[in-house]
Protein backbone atom coordinates (compact mmCIF):
# COMPACT_ATOMS: atom_id res chain seq x y z
CA UNK A 1 0.00 0.00 0.00
CA UNK A 2 1.32 3.53 -0.65
CA UNK A 3 1.41 6.41 1.68
CA UNK A 4 -0.28 8.54 -0.91
CA UNK A 5 -2.92 6.57 -2.13
CA UNK A 6 -3.39 6.19 2.18
CA UNK A 7 -3.96 10.20 2.11
CA UNK A 8 -6.45 10.33 -0.82
CA UNK A 9 -8.51 7.48 0.73
CA UNK A 10 -8.71 8.86 4.18
CA UNK A 11 -9.61 12.59 2.05
CA UNK A 12 -12.52 11.36 0.81
CA UNK A 13 -13.55 9.25 3.23
CA UNK A 14 -16.73 9.16 5.76
CA UNK A 15 -17.61 6.89 8.59
CA UNK A 16 -20.66 9.02 9.43
CA UNK A 17 -22.96 6.10 8.28
CA UNK A 18 -24.12 4.36 10.89
CA UNK A 19 -23.58 0.85 11.86
CA UNK A 20 -26.49 -1.08 11.18
CA UNK A 21 -27.90 -4.02 13.07
CA UNK A 22 -29.49 -7.14 10.95
CA UNK A 23 -31.56 -9.60 12.27
CA UNK A 24 -31.75 -13.28 11.13
CA UNK A 25 -35.21 -13.45 12.80
CA UNK A 26 -38.08 -10.30 12.80
CA UNK A 27 -38.40 -9.12 16.38
CA UNK A 28 -34.59 -7.45 17.09
CA UNK A 29 -34.74 -7.26 20.95
CA UNK A 30 -34.35 -3.85 22.12
CA UNK A 31 -33.50 -2.15 25.35
CA UNK A 32 -36.35 -1.75 27.75
CA UNK A 33 -37.12 1.78 28.14
CA UNK A 34 -37.73 1.00 31.76
CA UNK A 35 -34.25 -0.68 32.47
CA UNK A 36 -31.91 1.56 34.98
CA UNK A 37 -28.60 2.67 34.21
CA UNK A 38 -26.24 0.87 36.46
CA UNK A 39 -22.43 -0.43 36.45
CA UNK A 40 -20.10 -1.85 34.32
CA UNK A 41 -22.49 -5.49 35.66
CA UNK A 42 -25.31 -4.63 33.13
CA UNK A 43 -23.26 -5.31 30.21
CA UNK A 44 -22.33 -9.52 31.33
CA UNK A 45 -24.02 -11.51 28.60
CA UNK A 46 -27.31 -12.73 29.11
CA UNK A 47 -27.93 -16.79 29.37
CA UNK A 48 -29.96 -16.59 26.71
CA UNK A 49 -29.18 -15.10 22.91
CA UNK A 50 -31.01 -14.62 19.80
CA UNK A 51 -29.39 -14.30 16.13
CA UNK A 52 -28.30 -10.79 15.67
CA UNK A 53 -25.38 -9.68 14.13
CA UNK A 54 -23.87 -5.80 13.77
CA UNK A 55 -22.64 -4.83 10.41
CA UNK A 56 -19.24 -3.02 10.67
CA UNK A 57 -18.77 -2.43 7.02
CA UNK A 58 -17.71 1.32 7.26
CA UNK A 59 -15.49 0.69 9.97
CA UNK A 60 -13.70 -2.79 8.05
CA UNK A 61 -13.21 -0.05 5.33
CA UNK A 62 -11.76 2.93 6.85
CA UNK A 63 -9.28 0.53 8.58
CA UNK A 64 -8.33 -0.43 5.40
CA UNK A 65 -7.39 2.88 4.68
CA UNK A 66 -5.46 3.87 7.64
CA UNK A 67 -4.16 1.17 9.11
CA UNK A 68 -0.36 0.30 7.73
CA UNK A 69 0.77 -3.18 7.79
CA UNK A 70 4.49 -4.14 8.89
CA UNK A 71 4.64 -7.66 8.53
CA UNK A 72 5.19 -9.92 11.15
CA UNK A 73 8.07 -9.57 13.30
CA UNK A 74 11.79 -10.97 12.32
CA UNK A 75 12.46 -10.98 15.92
CA UNK A 76 15.35 -8.97 15.34
CA UNK A 77 15.67 -5.51 16.75
CA UNK A 78 15.40 -2.76 13.99
CA UNK A 79 18.56 -0.68 12.69
CA UNK A 80 19.96 1.86 14.49
CA UNK A 81 18.87 4.89 13.16
CA UNK A 82 21.33 7.92 11.46
CA UNK A 83 20.36 11.74 12.48
CA UNK A 84 19.51 14.27 9.42
CA UNK A 85 22.48 15.28 7.68
CA UNK A 86 23.58 17.99 9.49
CA UNK A 87 21.66 17.83 12.91
CA UNK A 88 22.13 15.35 16.04
CA UNK A 89 18.52 15.45 15.86
CA UNK A 90 16.66 11.90 14.94
CA UNK A 91 13.08 12.57 13.77
CA UNK A 92 10.40 10.12 14.13
CA UNK A 93 10.68 6.22 15.52
CA UNK A 94 13.90 4.89 16.81
CA UNK A 95 12.99 2.23 18.67
CA UNK A 96 14.05 -1.04 18.19
CA UNK A 97 10.31 -2.47 18.07
CA UNK A 98 9.34 0.28 15.63
CA UNK A 99 9.13 -2.29 12.56
CA UNK A 100 6.66 -4.42 14.63
CA UNK A 101 3.19 -3.73 14.94
CA UNK A 102 0.63 -1.71 12.58
CA UNK A 103 0.49 1.77 12.16
CA UNK A 104 -2.37 4.22 12.20
CA UNK A 105 -1.32 7.15 9.64
CA UNK A 106 -2.38 9.74 12.22
CA UNK A 107 -0.25 12.50 9.85
CA UNK A 108 -2.78 12.21 7.24
CA UNK A 109 -6.01 13.19 9.29
CA UNK A 110 -7.68 16.11 8.59
CA UNK A 111 -10.65 18.07 10.64
CA UNK A 112 -13.10 16.02 8.33
CA UNK A 113 -11.88 12.46 9.27
CA UNK A 114 -11.76 13.32 12.92
CA UNK A 115 -15.45 14.56 12.86
CA UNK A 116 -16.30 11.21 11.29
CA UNK A 117 -14.13 9.35 13.82
CA UNK A 118 -16.74 10.99 16.58
CA UNK A 119 -20.06 10.44 14.32
CA UNK A 120 -18.63 6.77 14.41
CA UNK A 121 -18.21 6.57 17.88
CA UNK A 122 -21.48 7.87 18.68
CA UNK A 123 -23.27 5.55 16.68
CA UNK A 124 -21.92 2.32 17.77
CA UNK A 125 -22.46 4.31 21.59
CA UNK A 126 -26.21 4.73 20.37
CA UNK A 127 -26.63 1.13 18.92
CA UNK A 128 -25.38 0.08 22.42
CA UNK A 129 -28.18 2.59 24.72
CA UNK A 130 -30.88 1.42 22.08
CA UNK A 131 -30.17 -2.48 21.31
CA UNK A 132 -29.92 -4.92 24.29
CA UNK A 133 -26.33 -5.84 23.88
CA UNK A 134 -26.12 -8.63 26.43
CA UNK A 135 -28.76 -10.56 24.45
CA UNK A 136 -26.89 -10.67 20.79
CA UNK A 137 -24.51 -13.95 20.69
CA UNK A 138 -21.58 -14.16 22.65
CA UNK A 139 -19.30 -13.37 19.31
CA UNK A 140 -21.53 -10.63 18.73
CA UNK A 141 -21.01 -9.07 21.85
CA UNK A 142 -17.03 -9.56 22.07
CA UNK A 143 -16.95 -7.78 18.63
CA UNK A 144 -18.90 -4.99 19.41
CA UNK A 145 -16.89 -3.92 22.64
CA UNK A 146 -13.97 -4.83 21.12
CA UNK A 147 -14.63 -2.47 18.36
CA UNK A 148 -16.18 0.14 20.91
CA UNK A 149 -12.76 0.30 22.67
CA UNK A 150 -10.87 0.91 19.51
CA UNK A 151 -13.13 3.31 17.73
CA UNK A 152 -12.72 5.34 21.25
CA UNK A 153 -9.04 5.14 21.39
CA UNK A 154 -8.08 5.89 17.60
CA UNK A 155 -10.46 9.43 17.86
CA UNK A 156 -9.03 10.14 21.53
CA UNK A 157 -5.60 9.98 19.74
CA UNK A 158 -6.50 12.04 16.70
CA UNK A 159 -7.84 14.51 18.70
CA UNK A 160 -4.67 15.06 20.66
CA UNK A 161 -2.41 14.29 17.60
CA UNK A 162 0.54 15.36 17.17
CA UNK A 163 1.83 13.77 20.83
CA UNK A 164 4.76 11.08 20.94
CA UNK A 165 3.45 9.10 23.84
CA UNK A 166 -0.30 8.91 24.62
CA UNK A 167 0.67 8.07 28.72
CA UNK A 168 2.02 11.83 28.60
CA UNK A 169 -1.88 13.70 28.03
CA UNK A 170 -4.95 13.59 29.63
CA UNK A 171 -8.49 12.36 28.34
CA UNK A 172 -11.78 12.42 28.27
CA UNK A 173 -14.84 13.96 30.58
CA UNK A 174 -12.43 13.44 33.77
CA UNK A 175 -9.09 14.21 32.16
CA UNK A 176 -7.13 11.35 33.09
CA UNK A 177 -4.79 8.93 31.29
CA UNK A 178 -5.69 7.29 28.36
CA UNK A 179 -6.52 3.86 30.43
CA UNK A 180 -8.70 5.18 32.56
CA UNK A 181 -10.41 8.59 30.55
CA UNK A 182 -14.16 8.12 30.30
CA UNK A 183 -13.78 8.16 26.36
CA UNK A 184 -17.72 6.44 25.57
CA UNK A 185 -21.31 6.00 27.39
CA UNK A 186 -23.34 3.48 26.79
CA UNK A 187 -26.62 3.24 28.15
CA UNK A 188 -25.88 6.05 30.40
CA UNK A 189 -22.80 4.42 31.89
CA UNK A 190 -19.43 6.18 31.26
CA UNK A 191 -16.74 3.61 30.25
CA UNK A 192 -12.94 4.16 30.28
CA UNK A 193 -10.82 1.44 28.05
CA UNK A 194 -9.90 -0.20 31.23
CA UNK A 195 -13.51 -0.40 31.99
CA UNK A 196 -14.11 -2.44 28.68
CA UNK A 197 -11.58 -4.45 29.50
CA UNK A 198 -11.49 -5.14 33.16
CA UNK A 199 -14.90 -4.28 33.78
CA UNK A 200 -17.13 -5.85 31.22
CA UNK A 201 -14.88 -7.92 28.63
CA UNK A 202 -11.68 -9.59 30.99
CA UNK A 203 -14.54 -11.32 33.71
CA UNK A 204 -16.98 -12.77 31.00
CA UNK A 205 -14.80 -14.27 28.60
CA UNK A 206 -13.03 -16.89 29.43
CA UNK A 207 -10.45 -17.28 26.65
CA UNK A 208 -7.05 -14.88 27.07
CA UNK A 209 -6.78 -14.65 23.28
CA UNK A 210 -9.71 -11.56 23.94
CA UNK A 211 -6.32 -9.32 25.44
CA UNK A 212 -4.65 -8.98 22.23
CA UNK A 213 -7.99 -7.59 20.12
CA UNK A 214 -7.92 -4.30 22.48
CA UNK A 215 -5.36 -1.67 20.95
CA UNK A 216 -3.69 0.44 23.23
CA UNK A 217 -2.41 3.50 20.98
CA UNK A 218 1.22 2.41 22.07
CA UNK A 219 4.00 0.19 19.78
CA UNK A 220 4.25 -1.82 22.88
CA UNK A 221 1.10 -3.60 22.52
CA UNK A 222 -0.71 -5.92 20.52
CA UNK A 223 -1.48 -4.81 16.66
CA UNK A 224 -4.61 -2.96 15.40
CA UNK A 225 -5.78 -5.13 12.56
CA UNK A 226 -6.80 -3.92 9.48
CA UNK A 227 -10.48 -5.82 9.67
CA UNK A 228 -12.84 -4.48 12.17
CA UNK A 229 -13.97 -7.12 14.42
CA UNK A 230 -17.24 -8.92 13.85
CA UNK A 231 -19.08 -12.09 15.30
CA UNK A 232 -17.86 -13.88 12.01
CA UNK A 233 -14.64 -13.11 12.34
CA UNK A 234 -13.86 -12.53 15.84
CA UNK A 235 -11.82 -16.17 16.84
CA UNK A 236 -9.79 -15.91 13.60
CA UNK A 237 -8.96 -12.26 14.27
CA UNK A 238 -8.08 -12.51 18.06
CA UNK A 239 -5.95 -16.10 16.70
CA UNK A 240 -3.51 -13.87 14.54
CA UNK A 241 -3.52 -11.06 16.90
CA UNK A 242 -2.14 -13.72 19.26
CA UNK A 243 0.24 -15.27 16.54
CA UNK A 244 1.89 -12.23 15.86
CA UNK A 245 2.05 -10.98 19.28
CA UNK A 246 3.28 -13.60 21.41
CA UNK A 247 6.03 -14.15 18.35
CA UNK A 248 7.30 -10.53 18.57
CA UNK A 249 9.83 -9.06 20.26
CA UNK A 250 7.54 -6.27 22.16
CA UNK A 251 5.83 -9.72 23.26
CA UNK A 252 8.28 -12.38 24.28
CA UNK A 253 12.15 -12.35 24.55
CA UNK A 254 14.81 -13.46 26.45
CA UNK A 255 17.26 -11.27 28.87
CA UNK A 256 19.58 -12.10 31.32
CA UNK A 257 18.72 -15.59 31.29
CA UNK A 258 15.38 -14.99 31.87
CA UNK A 259 11.83 -14.74 29.93
CA UNK A 260 10.52 -11.33 29.42
CA UNK A 261 6.95 -11.24 28.74
CA UNK A 262 4.84 -8.13 27.64
CA UNK A 263 3.14 -6.09 30.72
CA UNK A 264 0.27 -6.45 29.23
CA UNK A 265 -0.02 -9.90 30.58
CA UNK A 266 0.03 -8.46 34.38
CA UNK A 267 -3.07 -6.77 33.42
CA UNK A 268 -4.92 -10.07 32.15
CA UNK A 269 -2.96 -11.91 34.96
CA UNK A 270 -6.06 -11.69 37.66
CA UNK A 271 -8.47 -13.44 35.03
CA UNK A 272 -6.34 -15.64 33.09
CA UNK A 273 -3.25 -16.40 34.80
CA UNK A 274 -2.93 -17.70 38.11
CA UNK A 275 0.95 -17.80 38.15
CA UNK A 276 3.39 -18.11 35.17
CA UNK A 277 2.99 -21.41 34.25
CA UNK A 278 -0.32 -20.98 33.04
CA UNK A 279 1.03 -17.77 30.76
CA UNK A 280 3.74 -19.92 29.62
CA UNK A 281 1.20 -22.57 28.80
CA UNK A 282 -0.79 -19.67 26.81
CA UNK A 283 2.08 -18.20 25.50
CA UNK A 284 3.06 -21.98 24.20
CA UNK A 285 -0.28 -22.38 22.28
CA UNK A 286 0.52 -19.28 19.75
CA UNK A 287 4.34 -19.53 19.50
CA UNK A 288 6.81 -20.56 16.47
CA UNK A 289 10.01 -22.66 17.07
CA UNK A 290 12.19 -19.46 18.54
CA UNK A 291 9.41 -18.70 21.25
CA UNK A 292 8.82 -22.15 22.28
CA UNK A 293 12.55 -22.49 22.40
CA UNK A 294 13.06 -19.66 24.57
CA UNK A 295 10.07 -20.91 26.85
CA UNK A 296 11.62 -24.27 27.15
CA UNK A 297 15.12 -23.17 28.23
CA UNK A 298 14.27 -20.71 30.57
CA UNK A 299 12.95 -20.88 33.91
CA UNK A 300 12.72 -17.69 35.04
CA UNK A 301 9.63 -14.92 33.62
CA UNK A 302 9.29 -11.46 34.46
CA UNK A 303 7.99 -8.43 32.45
CA UNK A 304 9.56 -6.41 30.48
CA UNK A 305 10.21 -2.61 29.39
CA UNK A 306 6.84 -1.58 28.25
CA UNK A 307 7.31 0.31 24.84
CA UNK A 308 5.05 3.66 25.07
CA UNK A 309 5.60 5.24 21.96
CA UNK A 310 2.75 6.16 19.53
CA UNK A 311 1.92 3.24 17.33
CA UNK A 312 1.97 5.89 14.55
CA UNK A 313 4.25 6.47 11.52
CA UNK A 314 6.01 9.77 12.69
CA UNK A 315 6.13 9.46 16.61
CA UNK A 316 3.86 12.63 16.85
CA UNK A 317 6.45 14.61 15.60
CA UNK A 318 7.30 17.00 12.29
CA UNK A 319 10.45 16.48 10.50
CA UNK A 320 12.06 20.72 9.97
CA UNK A 321 12.57 21.75 6.71
CA UNK A 322 15.79 20.90 4.84
CA UNK A 323 19.31 22.62 4.17
CA UNK A 324 20.42 22.65 0.27
CA UNK A 325 24.43 22.79 0.00
CA UNK A 326 25.74 23.50 -3.59
CA UNK A 327 27.77 25.89 -5.51
CA UNK A 328 27.11 28.98 -7.32
CA UNK A 329 29.13 31.68 -9.59
CA UNK A 330 30.21 34.50 -7.69
CA UNK A 331 29.83 37.44 -9.94
CA UNK A 332 33.22 38.23 -9.12
CA UNK A 333 34.50 35.14 -10.73
CA UNK A 334 34.99 31.67 -9.31
CA UNK A 335 32.54 29.51 -7.03
CA UNK A 336 31.32 30.34 -4.08
CA UNK A 337 29.59 27.83 -1.39
CA UNK A 338 25.56 28.60 -0.56
CA UNK A 339 23.14 27.28 1.37
CA UNK A 340 19.61 27.52 1.51
CA UNK A 341 16.83 26.61 3.85
CA UNK A 342 13.37 24.88 2.34
CA UNK A 343 10.06 24.77 4.53
CA UNK A 344 8.80 21.14 5.26
CA UNK A 345 5.63 22.95 3.50
CA UNK A 346 7.14 24.17 0.53
CA UNK A 347 8.42 20.64 -0.55
CA UNK A 348 5.06 19.45 -1.33
CA UNK A 349 1.77 21.40 0.83
CA UNK A 350 -0.80 18.89 0.38
CA UNK A 351 1.64 16.00 1.36
CA UNK A 352 2.23 14.63 4.96
CA UNK A 353 4.53 12.41 3.77
CA UNK A 354 8.20 13.83 5.80
CA UNK A 355 11.49 12.32 5.62
CA UNK A 356 10.85 10.12 8.78
CA UNK A 357 7.77 8.66 7.55
CA UNK A 358 10.23 7.75 3.97
CA UNK A 359 12.66 6.59 5.69
CA UNK A 360 9.98 4.13 8.36
CA UNK A 361 8.39 2.30 5.01
CA UNK A 362 11.90 2.17 3.65
CA UNK A 363 12.79 -0.09 6.40
CA UNK A 364 9.59 -1.28 6.26
CA UNK A 365 10.29 -2.34 2.78
CA UNK A 366 13.39 -3.98 3.53
CA UNK A 367 11.76 -6.22 6.47
CA UNK A 368 9.85 -7.83 4.01
CA UNK A 369 11.85 -8.67 1.72
CA UNK A 370 13.75 -10.03 3.91
CA UNK A 371 11.03 -12.06 5.35
CA UNK A 372 10.00 -12.92 1.53
CA UNK A 373 13.61 -14.48 1.05
CA UNK A 374 13.42 -16.34 4.20
CA UNK A 375 9.87 -17.52 3.47
CA UNK A 376 8.17 -15.72 5.64
CA UNK A 377 4.75 -15.23 4.96
CA UNK A 378 3.72 -11.98 5.53
CA UNK A 379 -0.06 -12.15 4.78
CA UNK A 380 -2.98 -14.39 5.70
CA UNK A 381 -6.10 -15.43 4.70
CA UNK A 382 -9.01 -15.16 7.32
CA UNK A 383 -11.81 -17.32 7.14
CA UNK A 384 -15.50 -16.45 8.33
CA UNK A 385 -17.24 -18.93 10.84
CA UNK A 386 -20.94 -19.60 11.36
CA UNK A 387 -23.18 -18.16 8.77
CA UNK A 388 -20.19 -16.86 6.86
CA UNK A 389 -18.40 -20.23 6.59
CA UNK A 390 -15.97 -19.96 3.72
CA UNK A 391 -16.14 -16.04 3.04
CA UNK A 392 -12.31 -14.75 3.21
CA UNK A 393 -10.58 -11.82 3.39
CA UNK A 394 -6.96 -11.19 2.79
CA UNK A 395 -4.75 -9.39 5.49
CA UNK A 396 -1.34 -8.17 4.91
Amino acid sequence: MQLRSVAAALACSSLAAPATAESTSDSFQTRSTAATSGGVEQFAPAASSTEHRIDYAHWDEALGWFVIPMGPSLREGAPRVEPFTGSRRVYGHDSRYRLEGNRVAFSFFDDDVRASLTDYRMDLERIGTELDITGLPRNEQLAYWLNLHNVAMIEALAGAYPLSEPRSRRFGSNSASLDDAKLVSVNGVALSPRDIREGIVFPNWRDPKVIYGFWRGEIGGPSIQRLAYSGQNVDALLALSAEEFVNSLRGVEKFSGALQVSKIYEEAAPYYFADFNQLRGHLSQFAGDEVRSLIERTNETRYNTYETDLADLTRGEKAPGFFNFGTATDPTGGDRLFRSYTPRSALNPNSPISMSIQRLITERQNKLTKATKRGIRTGMVIYGDGEFAGEQKEVE
